[in-house]
Order: C-alpha cells, then structure tokens, then sequence
C-alpha cells in the first residue's frame, strides 16, 4: 500500500467545547449533511472526539449516522484496569463503553497537563494493549523550527515511544502531525512545507516499523475547509485532525469531503 492509497482519517477535536445540548445538534446537522450527500467509508475515515462526559452519548447518537463514524476520547488514563484513583478513566473502561479510539499526546496534554514522555508511553501502552486504535500526536514550538529542529524534534517523539510499542502494534497506531504554533492560531504551514514534514515522518515510520509505509499520518493545525483541498492534494497528508472547525458542521463535512475525494 502506498501513501496514496491509504484511506485517509478526518477526525474532530471538540476539546472542552461544547455543552451538550449544542452537541447533540451539531451531531444532527452533521448526520443530515451526510444523508443530503453521502461521504463513502472506503473514501474517508470520520471521528469525533468529544469531552469525557459526552463519549457514550455521542457515540449512540453517531451509531444512527447513515455510515460508520467512530467516537474518539480525547485522553486516556496512565493507569490499566480498575482501581483507586480518582477521576481517572482506564483504556479498559474505554473499551468496554465500546470506545475504540483515543488521542494521545496532544500538545495541550503535554504543555498545559505535564504528560511527558513516561506517562505518554504508559498511556499508548495500555491503550493498544486494551487493543484501542491510537491517534498519536507529534509537533514542534515556533521556537524550535524556527531554531531548524523541527524534523528533528517530531522524529524524536515518534522514537520516544517505540520502547513499548510492539512490532504488530504499529499497524493501531495513526500518527497527527500538529506544529504547535499553527493549532487554534489560524495560522497554518504551507501544504508544501506540511508534505515536506509528513514525508520525513513517513520516513522515519518506515524505519522504526514494517508497517510505516501504510501508516495514516494526518495533519492538524488550523484545518478549515477554506484549505483542506489543497491540504488533501499532498501525497503523504493523509487526513486531518480538526479542532475549531469541527464545531460547525459544515465546515467539518467540507473537510471530510474534501479528503475523500482526493484519494
């Protein structure tokens, strides 16, 4: 399978955002949008990850959808199976609400949330042996690619957590590429410079696992439909995770739309 075969992934991030009654319609505009004009699973992946809270209703709702569109947690707890910690939610306790999802890694876990490589590598770890599908994500500051560190730093954390993912493991993971200073700025690299970045990625995947050449590797980063086209014309941006415009339904079926028919 080449990069330009794999079928891509648009995923929303909702983030703390929003109450459950504007939740639960932009589910609906989002399904009637679908039923006008329907987007082919073949074509294009589609999740939403919406707050802790709102998982297992979301995803009822989205199980009446007209096609499959899978429900993402936002996070996962460090801690495996049951126990005595407050507050925390495990990837068994996921996968038994049938969650199959997760995001790990976000910038915002890592910055404003002190998840640091130990306790990102303990979550990817119980996640996927809980057997969840990983979207992991990876990214540098303004600073560092303004110091040309870029490749260096996002190549860094995708080696980080090879330790502890097993070598057939790799196929569950999905990888987001997400420069932290593009995300929710409405600033956004160049498609070319975002290419550039997702082919060293796909490099270093192929080098570290078998199967890193059939890998999804998305972009994030200020994602609107106004340049999800041409975003979605690069060989190796095989998708996008979307935060603020995945609020608004119309915005988030353009972008889906966009990457399906560009594969």
């Amino acid at each position: 399978m080449s990069s330009s075969t794999i079928t891509p992934w648009v995923v929303g991030n909702w983030k703390l955002n929003p109450m459950r009654a504007d939740a639960l319609q932009l589910i609906e505009e989002f399904k009637a949008l679908l039923q006008q004009q329907s987007i082919s699973p073949e074509h294009c992946h589609i999740g939403v990850a919406p707050t802790a809270i709102a998982l297992t209703e979301v995803k009822a709702q989205l199980d009446d959808a007209n096609r499959k569109i899978y429900t993402v947690a936002q996070d996962v707890s460090r801690i495996a199976g049951t126990g005595a910690y407050t507050g925390e939610v495990s990837a068994e306790l996921l996968k038994d609400s049938q969650i199959e999802f997760v995001l790990i890694g976000h910038s915002e876990r890592r910055e404003l949330f002190g998840d640091n490589v130990e306790i990102l590598k303990a979550k990817l770890q119980n996640a996927l042996s809980a057997g969840l599908t990983v979207i992991y994500c990876i990214g540098e500051s303004l600073e560092q690619r303004e110091q040309g560190a870029a490749e260096q730093v996002v190549l860094q954390q995708i080696c980080d957590i090879a330790a502890v993912v097993k070598a057939e493991q790799w196929q569950n993971i999905v990888v987001a590429y997400e420069p932290i200073w593009a995300i929710g700025t409405g600033k956004t690299a160049s498609p070319a410079d975002v290419q550039a970045m997702h082919a060293k990625i796909r490099e270093g995947l192929k080098q570290i696992t078998a199967f890193g050449a059939d890998m999804a590797i998305l972009y994030g980063g200020s994602v609107k439909a106004e340049n999800a086209v041409e975003l979605a014309a690069c060989p190796d941006i095989n998708g996008a995770l979307v935060g603020g415009a995945s609020l608004n339904a119309e915005s988030f079926y353009q972008i889906a739309k966009a990457f399906a028919q560009s594969k």
